[in-house]
Parts: structure tokens; C-alpha cells; sequence
């Protein structure tokens, strides 16, 4: 039923970006709580703008697609408990006045290299374990889609605001979410929230500084309780394996090695942590992080997962709760 679902939510969504608002940069880089339509047919301007300035934040909203979502409400219920303000998840007036404290433009311009045209984009990735370990590298399958990973937008979006760009040719100049973030502080603990599907992480000063998305476990393979500790990081890394110690997928029955890259199942970066088999990690599919269950294992967008491990080193604690 949830393929159904999956499935429903695709068309849903790609028949909202047919019809939704006019976006533009202007409007979105000037969109403000007062002017925001709270019953769009689609991507919405002050959305789009909420999403970036949360995700420069460290609260992460998950891929920015311009969609009230859950992941957004859960990013911006976050943001109102650290800021002493009613985390209900609702976008008010006192939300966008401590929000937009951060004043710069919610979308910038880029201008397409000639090594993104050299990303050894990968035409198909199987489904089946056993096709993807006879690959040498899960890769995007173009420009477009890396770009739209790398600025952590969706890549429907990313097309709408460049409705004319070819994102093969080096040279063209696209319009991007302004997603850099600052150096952030190293992180002395980490909290995973199964029930609320969010992956916390706090300083020495035990201040949250980052807040993530996250598919956190399955009815058949649970995400454990108790504390642990990174073991270590691993950046794109080969996929191990083994359903005697994992699970089965499809017909493979034997142990394999799936080669590294980003639509990998682990994604671009695997947190390993001291209990055997489990890890915090990247997706090959960000769009349904946070909506979806995982094997056990806690999924992150790769952005997410490639940003907590620049934060992190061996021996920071790991609770579940």
C-alpha cells in the first residue's frame, strides 16, 4: 500500500507544480509572512523561502520543494522550542519575526561547470541488488539531478525556476536555493527521536545545533533503544550486503557488494555506530526521508548525513529514545 501512496504523492505533486503559483526570484527572495497564501495549489514562494532560511539554520526541512509538508512542520516546531516561542509547528508571525533575522536572499544564481558535466552519471539504477553489484559507481542520472541534490531542492522545482536552462552545457547560469551553511559547532551527542522522526544534535554547551529529518526503522527491523557511540564516518562508501545479518531484498540470497555513489543504499556517507549492522546514514531517495521506513538503520538526506558527519568524531554518544 505505501508504493500506492508513494505513487499518489508523485502525481500529486508534479500535477501541483503544472498549476501552482508564478514563481520567480524576486518573489520568492521578498516573500513575507503577511502576503503568504495559506491555501496554494502548489510550490509557494514564501514556502520556498522559509525552507532555505530553515536549512541555513541547521533546522532541517528536508528537501526544499516549496510544500507545507511534515517535515517542514516538524523544522519549524523545532525552531519555535529553541526560540521559546509555541512549538506547534505552526508558521505565525512570531516564527517569520525570529526567522528572517537571517536577511539574505533565499536563492542565488550558479553558473554550470564543466566538471558537473564529468559526475559519471549513471542512465538507470536497478531495483535489484544483484544488478547494482555488477555496476562500478551508483551515480545521478545528470546534471540536473545532481544540482537539485546539491542545493537541496527537488529536482521538479529546480527545473521550474530555470524553465530554459540546458543543465548540460557548462556556462549556464541557474537559480539555486542559497543553502551554504556556516561552520557549524562540533557536536557532543546526538539524540535520535524515533517518534518524532528527527535526528538532534547538541554541543558541549548542550545547545541544539542541528535538527534533521529522518526515517528512523521498520515493525519488522526496529531502530534499537539504548545508547551507543560513532564508531566512525565512512564518505562514500561501498554497500555490504548479507541477509542473514540484514534482510532480504528481492531474490538474493547470498552476501553482495554494491559499489559506492550517491543513489548507493546508504547514499554518500555511512556513520557507523557501536552497536554491529547499524549506522546513521545517507538516501538515494531524499524525497522520502521522513516518509517512508527504513531496515532498521536511521536514513538522512545525503546533505543531512554529509553535514552531522563534518560535526562529529569516534566517541560521541548516540541515544535513542
Amino acid at each position: 500500500m505505501w508504493q500506492l501512496a508513494i505513487a499518489f504523492s508523485v502525481v500529486t505533486l508534479m500535477y501541483s507544480y503544472a498549476r501552482g503559483a508564478d514563481l520567480t526570484p524576486q518573489a520568492i527572495n521578498t516573500a513575507t509572512f503577511s502576503e503568504w497564501d495559506q491555501t496554494p495549489t502548489g510550490p509557494d514562494p514564501f514556502i520556498i523561502r522559509v525552507q532555505v532560511l530553515l536549512d541555513r539554520a541547521r533546522f532541517s526541512p528536508g528537501v526544499i520543494d516549496g510544500i507545507l509538508g511534515d517535515n517542514l512542520k516538524e523544522a519549524v516546531g523545532t525552531f519555535e522550542e529553541l526560540n521559546g516561542l509555541h512549538a506547534e509547528g505552526q508558521i505565525d508571525g512570531r516564527f517569520w519575526t525570529a526567522l528572517q533575522r537571517d536577511a539574505a536572499p533565499a536563492l542565488t544564481t550558479y553558473t554550470i561547470t564543466a566538471a558537473d558535466q564529468n559526475k559519471h552519471y549513471v542512465r538507470k539504477i536497478p531495483k535489484d541488488f544483484g544488478k547494482m553489484a555488477k555496476m562500478k559507481w551508483l551515480g545521478y542520472s545528470g546534471p540536473r539531478q545532481m544540482l537539485a541534490e546539491r542545493f537541496h531542492m527537488d529536482e521538479h522545482l529546480l527545473a521550474r525556476l530555470n524553465p530554459r536552462a540546458d543543465f548540460t552545457k557548462p556556462g549556464t547560469k541557474i537559480v539555486v536555493g542559497a543553502v551554504e551553511r556556516s561552520p557549524g559547532a562540533k557536536v557532543a551527542r546526538i539524540v535520535v527521536e524515533r517518534e518524532a522522526g528527527r535526528v538532534l544534535a547538541f554541543d558541549e554547551g548542550d545547545r541544539l545545533v542541528a535538527a534533521y529529518p529522518a526515517t528512523i526503522g521498520s515493525t519488522e527491523m526496529p531502530t534499537p533503544s539504548g545508547s551507543y557511540r560513532v564508531k566512525g564516518v565512512a564518505r562514500k562508501p561501498p554497500y555490504s550486503y548479507n541477509p542473514e545479518k540484514n534482510f532480504q531484498q528481492g531474490h538474493n540470497t547470498k552476501p553482495l557488494e554494491l559499489p559506492p555513489g550517491p543513489k548507493n543504499p546508504v547514499g554518500l556517507v555511512w556513520i557507523d555506530l557501536s552497536k554491529p549492522t547499524y549506522g546513521i546514514h545517507g538516501t538515494p531517495d531524499p524525497a522520502l526521508v521522513g516518509k517512508t521506513q527504513s531496515h532498521g538503520c536511521v536514513r538522512l538526506t545525503n546533505w543531512d548525513a554529509m553535514d552531522l558527519a563534518s560535526l562529529i568524531k569516534p566517541g560521541v554518544p548516540v541515544e535513542f529514545r
